[in-house]
Formats: structure tokens, C-alpha cells, sequence
């Protein structure tokens, strides 16, 4: 027997095997004229939306220009990669970023990164000089020994 109930905000619907047989008389599709309220991040023109949400208020602020470069360098880049000819503009921006910490914190997965990485190299040197040693005892024993 299936049956719906509220829960806050929720419905929560229980089916049982036999409705799951039943084909959907649910109408989903999707209509693009509907939701056709917000442009998104690129308007119709081709350029770029900066009041969309999705840019979560970079444009704006401290470092709103510097961010606005790098990313409209970005987007109408030609070169291959794709942003390769914007080193610049992004260095200028994470200048500005790391001027204010208390606005655009550093990211600690970054950290955990770089970190892991850190481990990695400190290994590799680790099992390079424990090889280097090993070679050293290997040819020492195999070196004729004088009686």
C-alpha cells in the first residue's frame, strides 16, 4: 500500500513493488522557455554576465577588476590551452586575493596538496638514497675479496 507523508519541508512518498511496475504518468519535461528568467553566465551576445550568481560575487569587491581581467582574458582567449596567453591577468588577481585573506581565504585542500606532495618527494629521496646504499653493499660484495 503506498501512502505520502510530510516531514518539514519533505514529502516523503512510500510506493510499493507493484506501482514501481506501473509506467510514470508524470509529465518531466523540461522547458527551457520557462526557465529562461536568468541568462546564466554567458548572455545570448556572447559576453559575460557578471550579475550572474554562479560568479558568487567576484566581480564585485576588492579584487573585482583584477578577477573581471583574468576571467574575460580567459573566456575570449585564442591561444591553446585554452587562458595560456592570461598568466598575467590571474597572477595580478591572486596578488590582489592574498591582500585580503579575511575576504577570499586559501583553500586548505590547496594545502593538503601541497602537502602530499612534500611527502611524495621526501619518499622518492628517501628510496633513492636507500637504492644508492643498497648498490654500494652489492658492489663491495661482489668486489674480489683479497686474502
Amino acid at each position: 500500500m503506498s501512502y505520502c507523508r510530510e516531514q518539514g519541508k519533505d514529502k516523503i512518498i512510500f510506493v510499493t513493488k507493484e506501482d514501481h511496475e506501473t509506467p510514470s504518468t508524470a509529465d518531466i519535461t523540461y522547458n527551457a522557455e520557462e526557465d529562461d528568467d536568468s541568462p546564466g553566465l554567458i548572455l545570448p551576445n556572447g559576453e559575460i554576465n557578471w550579475q550572474c550568481p554562479c560568479l558568487g560575487g567576484m566581480a564585485s569587491g576588492p579584487c573585482g577588476e583584477p578577477f573581471k581581467e583574468a576571467f574575460s582574458c580567459f573566456h575570449y582567449s585564442p591561444a591553446e590551452p585554452k587562458g595560456s596567453d592570461c598568466i598575467e591577468e590571474f597572477r595580478n588577481m591572486q596578488e590582489c586575493m592574498s591582500k585580503y585573506p579575511e575576504l577570499y581565504p586559501y583553500d586548505k585542500d590547496e594545502e593538503n596538496d601541497k602537502g602530499a606532495d612534500e611527502q611524495t618527494k621526501t619518499t622518492t629521496t628517501t628510496v633513492e638514497e636507500k637504492t644508492s646504499e643498497e648498490v654500494a653493499v652489492s658492489k663491495e660484495s661482489a668486489a674480489p675479496r683479497a686474502s
